[in-house]
């Protein structure tokens, strides 16, 4: 079978994810690999056969996606054109963690696309939500990179098709310590800001991962990094607690390594706040933003709150497994119908 892996390189936890799941696939099929987005910190340790800009969730400095920086960078007519010259027809299969060209592509050319993906999980109905609705955001997760099938990823099996966390063999088998202090991981934030409030818990040691700079600082008691896939790591496996956003990986190895977790859900990310609800459930602290007025919860949780372990079971090549098989039932039963009449005059217009 030949298949194409669609990748969404927005954020780290895609890559990180894949890398896990790119070696069993390569086992089972003919792959090759597509990658398109421009936020990852994590680089994808395998050959990459489409490497595109697509669309990218642009992150800011206040804590949530710079809206403006986003749209701007949405340039239409090259996304319109990176769909239209995308081959997908020449793939039996293609998985989909989140990926919006080669989605849109499938959908166009009525080729086989299933998500394998947390954002698939986020969507079930089962699935936590919060209090406050979004609507376009929804529509967001819901069009973004479209897919009618496929399997999710979330921190428990909510329904059928859904799938704990994939964790990668470096954090499963990592020797864990507690040199007590704090990782901080909020990309979304600007290095002022972070200090700002950390730096307020006096008799504590954070150690700080920052998107906004290329040296490594120390002002009070805040370390300042810039982000490294090795240095995260160390610092990870060793701290006594890590504060970061609500995605989905950074919390879910968190949780597989037994470390105090407190997580900020990004402004205008309604899949992290969805996360941030789930979360909740799990008894995981969770603030709103770094006011000082969230400060007594955080030194709360410091003082009082314990860290909660989940071990996740190892199911990656079953859920390959499944997924693979899942392709060829729907290619045997179900003989795919004519691809959807997009006129190449239409299209010209676009691109």
């Amino acid at each position: 079978m030949k298949v194409l892996y669609a990748i969404q390189a927005t954020g780290n936890g895609h890559v990180s994810r894949a890398n896990e799941i790119i070696p069993i696939l390569e086992k089972k099929c003919e792959l090759d690999i597509l990658l398109s987005g421009t936020q990852a910190d994590v680089g994808l340790n395998h050959l990459i056969k489409y490497n595109r800009k697509g669309l990218s969730f642009i992150f800011g400095k206040k804590g949530g996606v710079d809206l403006y920086k986003t749209v701007k960078q949405m340039q239409s007519k090259k996304f319109l054109s990176e769909i239209k010259n995308l081959p997908v027809e020449e793939y039996d299969l293609v998985i989909n963690d989140f990926e919006p060209i080669s989605a849109w592509a499938c959908k166009i050319k009525n080729v086989l696309c299933i998500s394998m993906s947390h954002q698939f999980g986020v969507m079930h109905k089962n699935a936590p939500k919060p209090v406050k609705t979004d609507l376009f955001s929804i529509m967001v997760l819901k069009y973004y990179a479209p897919c009618k099938t496929g399997v999710g990823f979330h921190f428990k099996n909510y329904g059928e098709n859904i799938f704990t966390p994939v964790i990668k063999n470096e954090i499963r088998n990592a020797l864990t310590k507690n040199l007590g202090h704090y990782t901080v991981y909020l990309p979304a934030y600007e290095d002022k800001k972070l200090i700002e409030f950390f730096s307020a818990f006096k008799n504590k040691q954070w150690q700080i991962f920052s998107k906004h700079t290329k040296k490594t600082y120390k002002t009070y008691n805040c370390w300042i990094r810039p982000v490294s896939t090795a240095d995260f790591t160390e610092s990870f496996t060793t701290c006594e607690g890590i504060v970061c956003g609500a995605g989905f990986e950074t919390p879910a190895e968190a949780i597989q390594m037994g470390k105090k977790l407190l997580v900020i859900p990004m402004k205008h990310q309604y899949e992290q706040h969805c996360n941030a609800a789930a979360a909740q459930e799990l008894g995981i602290a969770v603030i709103k933003s770094l006011k000082t007025k969230h400060q007594h919860k955080v030194e709360n949780w410091l003082n009082d709150m314990q860290a909660l372990q989940i071990n996740f079971p190892d199911e990656t090549e079953k859920i390959i497994d499944f997924v693979l098989a899942q392709a060829l039932s729907k290619k045997i039963s179900k003989p795919l119908t004519k691809a959807l009449p997009v006129p190449d005059t239409l299209v010209a217009r676009w691109v």
